[in-house]
């Protein structure tokens, strides 16, 4: 099965306002080697839609909100709302992750263990086969 994890970034707020720091050391799941982020979603638009075989991400929702919907376990998808900018989810291989449900003002981060790699060496994006390969299922 999959790496997945919910876990919480740092938070420092105070009258001047919130920070919210990512340290990219030992601690972070993985060296990073591309930061990329979504905005401007169309309303009713699903993002992602697919498993990675070979690179591991996180996601943060920075601004507003939306739904991760994740499956690490075979057990079908799972839902995880990125409603706070401190709340992150890690994403390792063989999970299948989809976001959807995208506020207006959305922005979603994602820092990625590899540079983008396209095609059928790194994507799975059909759900079926995703459940067949990885879950036998």
């Amino acid at each position: 099965m999959g790496s997945f994890l919910e876990f919480s970034l740092p938070l420092h707020s105070d009258e001047r306002g919130m920070l919210v720091p990512v340290e990219l050391n030992d601690q972070f799941p993985f060296p990073v080697r591309r930061v990329y982020f979504l905005q401007n979603i169309p309303p009713g638009e699903t993002r992602g839609a697919h498993c990675h075989l070979i690179e591991k991400e996180v996601f943060v929702c920075i601004h507003g909100t939306c739904r991760a919907l994740v499956d690490s376990d075979g057990k079908g998808k799972k839902d995880v709302f990125l409603d706070r900018p401190e709340k992150a989810i890690f994403v390792g291989t063989e999970v299948w992750h989809e976001f959807d449900s995208f506020s207006e003002d959305a922005v979603l981060l994602a820092f990625s263990s590899t540079h983008y790699l396209p095609g059928p060496e790194n994507y799975l994006s059909d759900y079926g086969a995703f459940q067949k390969l990885i879950f036998g299922s």
